[in-house]
């Protein structure tokens, strides 16, 4: 098992913990063996958790939610007991002469009855305000904690499918749950405030009448545990297809995909596989909900029965005169309202424990830890720099991969050199650029600046020495400005130093093109400028060079551009770089030509070196790709 996999969520029956997520098995079917008693057990032990993220961002707003279910949770109890009082009064009216003073407790009854109407509205209308600035709150406090988990952990879990299913279930599936939860525990609290007061109403006609109306529930409790516990076991083998439908999904809707899905007929083909992915999790989420129903209808038969049983013994009673047309009353509004707040209650319950199942959901995520760690002994990089870089026998591949990237890598760069990386594709020229970034660890070997070893310094102290244009960038939509200032965000750069980045990648003459100069949003999903690839490729380098590192990365820098805004940007290169040690990753050998030193990879490792010519002479791969270079541009 891989290293890299680490989280927190104990083993189910339900799920493997796989390389630290939950993945159930290819094919898997629901289980329907699993001790259900131990799964409630297990899974309500995520609610203190989810309780507490909700009291963590908004404390306040839930004292008042608390508050108000408390009053809600009293006022149907208080209207029984006023109903009752108002039929016995009609009753004993209705049998004497009408006069005023007879008629005044019931306008009384009568006007209370309407204020506590009143009041219930007003506590409802309350209720949906603070509940709305509490999911609110409570949202945007579980989204930051995803986020910053998000950046938290290495690249090297962005290489796993597992990976995206666990963020999948916790972004989608499980962020609005603990608010949900929180709803759930509002109904339930109140519910059951209401049912210990009513069930203190039903004691006096025998404690065996509220005893009876728990009974008849209980199968409907079962039922809602069981088939919630299907339908999350249902959600985890699910999430791979449900994540790759909106993949598709993408597919047809992003612009970027526009072009090519048209011109290769392929929209068809995309629109038949969505469909059949949503036809088939439909299919199987409506099985669920149909075994669910016929149970729900054999519970809520026995239910009906025991209420019939229970009311036909107390009209029986009322006829035999032993309890008045009020209490009668009472009892059936009592009965009938228990019956529906213990439907409401066990329903709630199940709710909660269905949402429960998704908060260990969010809880696996949320403890998931990076593999690149600090030790308490990691020290800052002494800047500047003043010796090499150094690669020692470098061993390295991406994880599930049989493949080494780099095998027996060794490389040493004087501070201050220009060199370039040149190689075939899947050589591993932009692995290195990863692991001196140290996104990743090398599997063997160690990497050292100035004789500290990587591993021993702290991370970002280290990224902030280094400067990168990665061979696909961020385009970002946002005003060119920005996006060029996002290359040294944290330091305010000033808008001269940000014209002048722009001015040395060549993306000054990109900008003034914009109706809106630097102020332009770029990109056609925020804004309106649609800008080419290679004029992406220039903000992109003026971003890089924006930051003053001491390091410089470049990663196919001039891949994008054209012969002419190549020698242009090439011409400015060594001024760009002046003072600086910089490493370019690229194809182009007529780039390559401005490095100290060329580097020529091959299977992971260096297999040529020297200057341009020095290679040329040497007749190797560096001199066959060159001629093969010439021969093309010649044709």
């Amino acid at each position: 098992m891989s290293r890299i996999f680490r989280a927190g969520s104990k083993i189910k029956n339900r799920a493997l913990l796989y390389k630290g997520f939950r993945k159930p098995k290819s094919g898997a079917r629901i289980n329907k063996d699993t001790n259900l008693f131990k799964e409630v057990i297990a899974t309500i032990q995520y609610l203190p958790w989810a309780i507490n993220l909700v009291w963590q961002s908004a404390h306040r707003w839930t004292i008042s939610w608390l508050g108000l279910i408390i009053l809600q949770g009293l006022l149907p109890v208080t209207n029984i007991y006023l109903t009752r009082d108002l039929v016995n009064h009609l009753v004993k009216v209705s049998k004497t002469n009408f006069n005023n003073d007879s008629l005044q407790p019931i306008l009384v009854l009568v006007i209370v009855l309407g204020i506590i109407l009143v009041l219930s509205q007003t506590l409802q209308g309350l209720m949906d305000w603070v509940r709305t600035s509490q999911s609110d709150l409570v949202q945007d406090h579980i989204n930051d904690l995803i986020h910053q988990k998000a950046t938290e952990l290495d690249l090297s879990f962005y290489d796993d499918p597992n990976y995206y299913d666990c963020l999948e279930r916790a972004r989608v599936d499980a962020i609005s749950r603990p608010v949900t939860l929180l709803e759930n525990l509002s109904n339930l609290l109140q519910s059951s405030i209401t049912l210990v007061a009513m069930s203190g109403i039903l004691i006096p006609f025998g404690i065996w009448v509220p005893l009876t109306l728990l009974i008849s529930t209980l199968p409907a409790l079962y039922i809602a545990f069981y088939y919630n516990n299907r339908r999350h076991q249902w959600q985890m083998i699910a999430t791979a297809r449900q994540r790759r439908s909106r993949y598709y999904e993408n597919i047809l809707t992003k612009r970027e995909n526009v072009t090519e899905t048209r011109i290769f007929n392929l929209s068809s083909h995309f629109r038949e596989v969505y469909q059949n992915l949503r036809q088939r999790l439909r299919n199987e989420q409506l099985q669920l909900i149909r075994h669910q129903a016929f149970a729900d209808l054999a519970a809520g038969t026995l239910s009906v029965t025991v209420t019939g049983i229970v009311m036909a013994i107390m009209v029986w009673r009322a006829l035999q005169a032993q309890i008045s047309l009020g209490d009668l009353t009472l009892l059936y509004q009592a009965f009938n309202q228990g019956q529906s707040l213990i439907k409401n209650l066990l329903s709630n319950t199940g709710k909660i424990y269905f949402n429960s199942l998704f908060i260990e959901n969010l809880k696996e995520f949320l403890n998931l830890t990076p593999i690149l760690k600090e030790t308490a002994n990691s020290y800052p990089i002494p800047i500047p720099i003043k010796d090499c870089i150094q690669f020692k026998n470098i061993r390295f591949r991406y994880p599930h991969s049989p493949r080494w990237a780099l095998d027996g890598f060794d490389l040493t760069i004087q501070v201050g050199q220009v060199v370039a990386i040149v190689g075939t594709n899947g050589a591993g020229k932009s692995t290195l650029m990863k692991l001196l970034c140290r996104f990743y660890d090398p599997t063997e070997g160690n990497i050292f600046i100035d004789n500290h070893n990587l591993k021993d310094l702290q991370i970002e102290s280290l990224q902030q020495i280094i400067t990168v244009l990665f061979q696909e960038p961020v385009r970002y939509n946002e005003p060119a400005v920005d996006n060029i200032a996002y290359g040294d965000w944290d330091n305010h750069p000033s808008f001269s130093r940000i014209e002048e980045a722009a001015q040395v990648s060549g993306a000054d003459k990109v900008i003034a093109r914009l109706p809106q100069g630097y102020q332009e949003v770029l990109g056609k999903w925020l804004g309106t400028a649609d800008l080419s690839v290679g004029e992406w490729q220039k903000i992109a380098l003026a971003r890089a060079f924006l930051r003053q590192s001491e390091i410089v990365l470049l990663d196919e820098p001039t891949s994008a551009m054209d012969s002419w805004a190549e020698a242009e940007w090439m011409s400015r290169f060594r001024e760009l770089v002046a003072g600086r040690t910089a490493i370019m990753i690229t194809h182009r050998f007529t780039t390559a030509m401005q490095a100290d030193q060329i580097y020529v990879m091959d299977c992971g490792k260096i297999v040529e070196s020297g200057t341009h010519q020095q290679l040329l002479r040497l007749g190797g791969l560096y001199a066959q790709s060159w001629k093969q270079q010439r021969k093309d541009v010649n044709l």
